[in-house]
């Protein structure tokens, strides 16, 4: 294990006591599947800005592991109801191809301005997020990344041409969206 797996390690632990606190403070206000939707969604989120800063990339299978856990948790709904599993698939489904899609159109317009990455990471966030959320966390994690950009460059710290991991910001635009739903 080098440097690197390491210092991910730790702030992976970090936020999985963050979030043991943060689940046992909101469980009586949530449903089993919505908690356990929004860790899992969280802790991927994490672990992708986490690789994103460090490596400038996101792995592909981290993106595995998320639509592989959201199939786990579509899989368990089916068990209890048909019609919410349904209509959590519909939703899902929404989520991935806006913020697949969108992203997907970014990357070819921009010509590999944007990451691979990103455009699978936010493709698979969609899903556990559904339409309106996917909608909501990119509009606030991408006007902070041009914010945020746009502070660095009249600063004088980066370039016009240079590049910012984008999962850090599209992680703070999560957050906002699930703790403000």
């Amino acid at each position: 294990m080098d440097k690197k797996d390491i210092k991910i390690t730790i702030y992976c632990a970090g936020l999985i006591i963050v979030m043991s606190i943060w689940l046992i403070i909101c469980t009586a206000e949530l449903s089993a599947f919505t908690l356990l939707k929004t860790a899992l969604l969280i802790v991927f989120s994490y672990i992708a800005m986490l690789f994103d800063i460090n490596t400038k990339r996101i792995p592909n299978s981290l993106v595995l592991l998320m639509i592989a856990g959201w199939l786990l948790l579509i899989m368990s709904t089916s068990f209890s109801d048909l019609n919410i599993s349904f209509r959590l698939l519909v939703d899902s489904t929404y989520g991935l191809l806006i913020g697949g899609g969108l992203f997907l159109l970014i990357y070819i317009i921009s010509k590999k301005g944007l990451g691979g990455g990103d455009v699978k990471f936010m493709a698979a966030a969609g899903l556990y997020l559904g339409f309106s959320k996917t909608t909501q966390a990119i509009l606030y994690g991408t006007v902070l990344a041009a914010l945020t950009g746009l502070v660095l460059i009249v600063l004088k710290k980066i370039g016009r041409k240079d590049t910012m991991p984008l999962a850090p910001f599209l992680f703070i635009g999560i957050m906002i969206t699930v703790f403000t739903a």
